[in-house]
């Protein structure tokens, strides 16, 4: 098993999940975070103010996935969340232990 966390634009939240549902995830849990990569936030102009936002809004999508369907996620989430600009986001793969449904008290596999 692996858990996958993917770093995106907000705005593609709703494109990543529906291309997730069709490679088969049944369930993603979604948090909204702010950050800065090679781009180091920007500048902005307020009521004629130049400001600097240093944290840019974006969207930590975690996605617990067996191993036969790893290669389908990250190929999903990468197209979906693309715009070609900088800022589309990063996606993390990690060895996932355990998995336990704590209402039926599945292990492993059984319980994503």
């Amino acid at each position: 098993m692996k858990l996958v966390t993917a770093v995106i634009k907000p705005f593609k939240l709703d494109d990543v999940r529906e291309a997730l549902s069709e490679v088969g995830v049944q369930g993603i849990t979604v948090t909204e975070v702010k950050g800065f990569g090679r781009q180091k936030g920007h500048t902005e102009l307020y009521r004629g103010a130049e400001y600097v936002v240093d944290f840019l809004p974006k969207v930590k999508i975690d996605i617990a996935v067996p191993d036969d369907l790893l290669d389908r996620v990250i190929e999903a989430i990468a197209k979906a969340a693309n715009t070609g600009k900088i800022g589309d986001g990063k996606i993390f793969v990690f060895n996932l232990e355990q998995a336990i449904r704590i209402r039926t008290g599945e292990t492993g596999p059984e319980a994503l």
